[in-house]
Formats: structure tokens, C-alpha cells, sequence
């Protein structure tokens, strides 16, 4: 995950806007999200379904169960990754990486996928804590730090596709009406703390003699999008390549922490699965990692006595709290800071534009992409009473949908744990790292604060 985001901050400038389209994961992304909405979308008004082709593994208690389950959906398995593999192909091969390179190694990460979502439908997978998406992490860090991954392999290990076309299906599960019922609340509460964590990195950061640019992308990266929010706001801002590095290696190394210890804090102390989800969600700096631990956490619901809510919850709650409390104001974030160091910091030889056009370029675009998603299944849904809705909609529209976002989601965790050495964590020295830990703790309890104490109320009837 380290150098594909290292990859991003050195890319060459913008070619052209038709080039954006082409050459982004986030277009890619809406391409491939909105593409299977559409075609479920239509397979329901004809009378059909994308069920078949949308399978995953059931619930099950010995071996023998399991594998024949496998035998039985094989040709269900093979057609699916077939559609995968041609869907992620294309986008891939549009974003320069060789498909002769790609096939082999999505068909290993399709594989390894497979096995881990049938080992979390086993019967037993909650009471050890064998949660797919940190199971998938766990093993790609292994691989990753010790025999180490071919260099053939980094063209299936395309993280930001992967979890971007699973948000923009996580759309389809979030209606809009959802989304205006909890904005408010979901802005606000990151607002707060995405202001108090930039400000006390900051503030920390100029303190140890940090230059004001790095201190800058530390703090947005802990304070707005994690990966994304660094980048951009290193080219806002003018950083130097090797700053930009070091605040995307300290964001990868406390998201990575937290996918562990927030769902365990949380289990601990018996959160209701959207208090949890909002905690989360303010609290994570990557949104793969976030949904790696919300959804782990929802996994504890129904399985874990003294956990309440609905298991989805908390991957909702966390989404409203992450990608659309936080995630949206990236680009406005990048642009106010681009002001401040053409204005303010021209001495230091920071040449930044300042334009509204700075917003849309920043701005995630995939975020669109979820919130058209949301937008055609409520059209869609609009048509039902709730009964009809939860009889006809749910099971032939939405459930399919939410099948495929959970592969897309597999597959983000296991690419991210593939992609990540530890050693490029702590290339930057010590004082980056105080610095950005300072406002690791500052979020992480004013999170918790916010969420279990002055929204509580709401986040546990969210999870209802």
C-alpha cells in the first residue's frame, strides 16, 4: 500500500481532463460500481436477478460441508471471477499496467479471497476472532515482510481500485434518504475532530522544528483522508517528495494499528454496532482499514453477547462518519491550505495556484460515484412500501450488490497487506512520528467522547 500511494504523490501532473477519465482509479472505480448497479438494476425490472453470479459461501460447521459447497457453486465461482477479472482488467490495462501481468496474479489474489470468505462463514470463525478482512491482512503482512512479493504481482494488487469500487457498491445499500437522516450529525462530529486533530499535529509538528509543509500534510492526513488527504495536500502545499512519503507511511502505520485495536476496545467495552461504526469512523485515518474494522465489528453482532445492533451498522455508521463526513471536504481542505502557502509561506519558495478549480481536482471522485449508487436504488426503492421493499428489492437488488462489495472489500485488505513493509514506516526520524501520534491520541479519544457520550443517542438508534 506504501508504494502504490508513493506512486500517486510522484505521478506525472494532469495530461488532460478526457486523460482523468481514463487514467484514474476513481473514475475506473464509478465505471465498474455503477456498471453492476445498472446491470442489477435492470436484471430486477426484467424479472431476473444478478443472485447466481453474485454467490458466497454459506455458513457451515466441518470441512466436508465446506468443500461441498465449493463443488457445488463451482461454475458459479469460475463465471464470477470471469467478471471480475475482465472488469478490473480493462480498468488496469487503461491505467498502464500490463494485463498479461494482471490475470495471473488476480487469479492467486481470487484464490486466497475465496478461501478466507468461506473461513468466515465458518460456524466457529467469530469465537477466534476469524474476521476475513483481518485475516486477509494478517497473511498479507506475513508474505509480505518475509518471503516477500514478486514484483510481477503489483499489477492485481490494485488497492485504491479495489476499495473504491467497493464503496461505490456500498452506495446501493445506503439510501439517500439515510444519508440526509444522518449528515448532519455524521458532519459535525467530523468537523470537530478533523479541526482539533490538524491543529494539534500541526501545532505539535512546528513545535519539534518540523517544516511548516510537512507539518501541513501530517496533519491533514490524520485529520481528513488518510492517504488521499496527505497527497493532496503535499502538491497543495508544495512538499517535497520525501515529506509527502513520510506522512503516507505514518497514516498506513496507525491505520493499521487501529484495524486491531478499535474493534477489540470496542468488543471490550460492548458498543452497540453503530456507536461503534461511528467511533470507528472518526477515529481511522484509511478508508480500507476503516471498513476492515467495521466490518469486523458488525461480524460481533448476534455472535457476541452484550454487542447490540444490526451487523451492517457499523459498516454504515462508518461510512457516513469517513467517507462522507471527512472524505468529502479533501479537496476544500487542499485548497484553503494552497491559499495559506502562496499568501503566507512565499518565503520558503512555495509557488502553489490558488483556484476553485484546486477543489475539483482534489476532490475523491468515487465519492460520486457512491452517492449516484444511493441515489438509483432510492429512485428504485421509492416505488415500494417497506414490506415490498424488504420482500423484493432487498433480496433481488440489494443483497447481490452487497455480495460484490464484500469480494471487492476482500480483496482491498488482502492487496493492502501485500503492499505494506514495515520498514519504510519510520524512514522520516522520530519527530514526524511524535508528532502525528500526538494527534492519533487526540482522535482516537475525542472519537470516543463523541460517539459513546454526546451522539450516542443517535448512533445507537443508526444501529437499530
Amino acid at each position: 500500500m506504501t508504494e502504490i500511494a508513493q506512486s500517486q504523490v510522484h505521478a506525472p501532473k494532469r495530461e488532460s481532463a478526457w486523460a482523468d477519465f481514463i487514467r484514474k482509479d476513481d473514475w475506473w472505480a464509478i465505471w465498474i460500481g455503477l456498471g453492476l448497479v445498472a446491470v442489477a438494476a435492470g436484471l430486477v425490472a426484467g424479472g431476473g436477478s444478478l443472485k447466481w453470479l453474485a454467490v458466497a459461501p454459506q455458513k457451515w460447521k466441518a470441512w466436508p460441508e465446506a468443500v461441498g459447497q465449493l463443488r457445488e457453486h463451482a461454475a458459479q465461482y469460475l463465471a464470477l471471477f470471469a467478471l471480475w477479472a475482465t472488469l478490473f482488467g480493462i480498468g488496469v490495462s487503461a491505467l498502464g499496467y500490463r494485463l498479461s501481468r494482471f490475470l495471473p496474479a488476480f487469479a492467486l489474489l481470487y484464490a486466497v479471497t475465496l478461501g478466507l470468505y468461506l473461513l468466515g462463514q465458518w460456524e466457529q470463525a467469530s469465537h477466534y476472532n476469524l474476521e476475513p478482512p483481518l485475516v486477509a491482512l494478517v497473511i498479507g503482512l506475513l508474505i509480505a515482510n518475509t518471503i516477500g512479493v514478486p514484483t510481477w504481482a503489483d499489477a492485481g494488487l490494485r488497492v485504491e481500485l479495489y476499495i473504491k469500487t467497493g464503496i461505490v457498491l456500498l452506495g446501493a445499500s445506503l439510501p439517500l434518504t439515510l444519508i440526509a437522516w444522518a449528515g448532519p450529525v455524521a458532519i459535525v462530529q467530523a468537523a470537530i475532530v478533523s479541526l482539533v486533530t490538524f491543529g494539534v499535529i500541526y501545532l505539535t509538528a512546528i513545535r519539534l522544528g518540523l517544516d511548516r509543509r510537512l507539518a501541513a500534510t501530517l496533519g491533514t492526513g490524520g485529520a481528513v483522508c488518510g492517504v488521499s488527504g496527505a497527497i493532496a495536500t503535499a502538491g497543495a502545499v508544495g512538499a517535497r517528495k520525501e515529506q509527502a512519503s513520510i506522512a503516507i507511511s505514518l497514516v498506513i502505520f496507525w491505520a493499521i494499528l487501529a484495524i486491531f485495536i478499535l474493534p477489540l476496545l470496542a468488543r471490550a467495552l460492548r458498543l452497540p454496532t453503530g456507536v461503534a461504526g461511528a467511533w470507528i469512523g472518526t477515529s481511522e485515518f484509511a478508508d480500507a482499514a476503516g471498513l476492515a474494522a467495521a466490518q469486523a465489528y458488525g461480524g460481533y453482532a448476534g455472535h457476541v453477547a452484550g454487542i447490540s445492533g444490526n451487523p451492517d451498522a457499523a459498516v454504515n455508521a462508518f461510512t457516513l462518519m469517513k467517507v462522507i463526513g471527512r472524505d468529502v471536504w479533501i479537496g476544500v481542505w487542499a485548497f484553503v491550505l494552497s491559499i495559506v502557502a502562496t499568501t503566507r509561506w512565499q518565503s520558503t519558495g512555495i509557488r502553489s495556484k490558488a483556484n476553485p478549480g484546486e477543489i475539483w481536482q482534489r476532490f475523491p471522485k468515487f465519492v460520486l460515484g457512491f452517492l449516484i449508487a444511493s441515489a438509483i436504488v432510492t429512485v428504485i426503492s421509492s416505488g415500494y412500501s417497506y414490506a415490498d421493499y424488504k420482500k423484493i428489492v432487498q433480496p433481488a437488488l440489494v443483497a447481490p450488490l452487497q455480495v460484490l462489495r464484500v469480494w471487492a472489500f476482500t480483496f482491498t485488505f488482502l492487496a493492502i497487506g501485500l503492499t505494506t513493509r514495515f520498514r519504510e514506516f519510520f524512514t522520516g526520524g522520530a519527530r514526524p512520528f511524535y508528532a502525528f501520534t500526538a494527534g492519533v491520541a487526540v482522535n482516537v479519544v475525542l472519537g470516543y467522547l463523541l460517539s459513546t457520550q454526546v451522539f450516542v443517542g443517535f448512533w445507537t438508534r443508526f444501529g437499530q
